[in-house]
C-alpha cells in the first residue's frame, strides 16, 4: 500500500481542511487512480480495485501542518509508518531568513570610539550614520550579511487505515428528487445575513427545546432564480430574498431515463406551477446552517437542491 504526490496547490488544500472542520474533527479520504486538481505526480498503489486506499484523518493536526506549508517553495505528501502506526507525512521546503549580525570591527569601533568633553554637533562620523556599505574593515573577517537558506521540515499526521468493508456502509444520504436546484448568493454574504437572522431569534427562548425551534431558519427557493432565508418567532418575522440567480439545468446523461427523465423529473415539474406556488421551503438550525456555509472560505458558491437541503461547492 503506497501513495505518495506532490501537492499542487497547498492554498487550495489549506482551505478545504479548513471548511472541512467547521462541519466535523475527522474525515473519511479515498485515494484511488482518480487524480485529484490538488496534486501532482500522483502515485497510488495498493491491492484492492482501482488502488483504492481509505484513510481516515483527524483534520486538526493535518489543518496546522499545512497552515505552516502556506510559504513553502514546494510540498509534497506520502502514506508511510512511523513507530509501526500509519502516518500522512508532509514534507515542505521553505526559505529560512538569516538575521543581520553586525560586523566585529564596527562593533568594537562603536564600544571603543573617543568622545570630546564638548561633542561636535555640526558634524556626524561614519559610523553614526550606519553607512556600513562604504567602510571598509582591513584585516577582519569576512562579515555576515541578510541571507536566505533552504530547510526541509516532515510533519506527520497520524491516520487509520480502513479496510473496505468498514466503508461499504458509507454513503451520501438518501433523498427523493429535489423540487428545486439553485446557485446559491455568495456565500459570505449569506452567512452574515444568518448568524444576523440566529442572533435575532435566540434571546426568545427560554428552554433548550423552545430554542432549538426558534433558531431555525426557514429557507425557500423557486425555479425562477428566486431564493429566501428568514426567520419567524413570536416577537418577530424577518426576511431576505434573492431574485436573478442560476437554476442549474439537468444533464439528461447523469438521470437516468436520459430526456424523458429530465422531463419527468420533480424540478421540470415544479416549473410548470403558478410563480407563487413554486417555492420549495426547508427549515434548519441556525448554527449547524451556519457552520455549513464556512464552505465559503474554498469557493464562495454553492449549487443547493432543495427537498432536504445538499450542498455542492463549485470552486470559482
Amino acid at each position: 500500500m503506497r501513495f505518495k504526490a506532490t501537492i499542487r496547490n497547498i492554498h487550495t488544500f489549506t482551505k478545504l481542511t479548513g471548511s472541512l472542520l467547521l462541519l466535523s474533527k475527522v474525515v473519511w479520504i479515498r485515494l484511488d487512480d482518480e487524480q485529484d486538481s490538488i496534486f501532482e505526480d500522483y502515485f497510488v498503489q495498493s491491492n484492492t480495485p482501482g488502488n483504492t486506499i481509505n484513510l481516515q484523518v483527524s483534520l486538526t493536526p493535518l489543518n496546522r501542518a499545512l497552515r505552516s506549508a502556506t510559504s513553502a517553495i514546494s510540498a509534497s505528501i506520502r502514506l508511510t509508518k512511523k513507530d509501526g502506526i500509519p502516518v500522512l507525512a508532509l514534507t515542505i521546503t521553505t526559505t529560512i531568513f538569516a538575521p543581520l549580525r553586525r560586523p566585529p570591527a564596527l562593533e568594537d569601533a562603536n564600544d571603543h570610539r573617543l568622545a570630546s568633553e564638548t561633542p561636535d554637533t555640526t558634524s556626524t562620523s561614519q559610523f553614526d550614520r550606519g553607512n556600513y556599505d562604504s567602510i571598509s574593515f582591513p584585516n577582519q573577517p569576512s562579515a555576515r550579511f541578510p541571507s536566505d537558506r533552504e530547510t526541509t521540515i516532515t510533519q506527520s499526521v497520524a491516520v487509520t487505515v480502513l479496510v473496505p468493508q468498514a466503508v461499504a456502509a458509507i454513503h451520501e444520504p438518501t433523498c427523493r428528487e429535489p423540487d428545486v436546484h439553485i446557485l446559491l448568493p455568495p456565500l459570505l454574504q449569506l452567512k452574515a445575513i444568518s448568524e444576523r437572522f440566529t442572533k435575532l431569534a435566540l434571546p426568545t427562548s427560554t428552554a433548550a427545546n423552545v430554542e432549538n425551534q426558534n433558531t431555525r431558519l426557514i429557507l425557500s427557493a423557486s425555479p425562477y432564480g428566486e431564493f429566501r432565508i428568514g426567520v419567524q418567532t413570536a416577537a418577530c418575522r424577518i426576511e431576505s430574498k434573492w431574485q436573478g440567480l442560476t437554476n442549474p439545468e439537468l444533464d439528461p446523461t447523469q438521470i437516468h431515463g436520459g430526456e424523458e427523465g429530465v422531463r419527468e423529473h420533480a424540478s421540470t415539474r415544479q416549473r410548470d406551477r403558478r410563480r407563487d406556488e413554486a417555492w420549495a421551503t426547508v427549515r434548519v438550525e441556525g448554527r449547524d446552517w451556519g457552520r455549513v456555509l464556512g464552505v465559503g472560505r474554498l469557493g464562495g458558491r454553492v449549487v443547493a437542491c432543495k427537498f432536504c437541503i445538499l450542498g455542492y461547492p463549485v470552486r470559482s
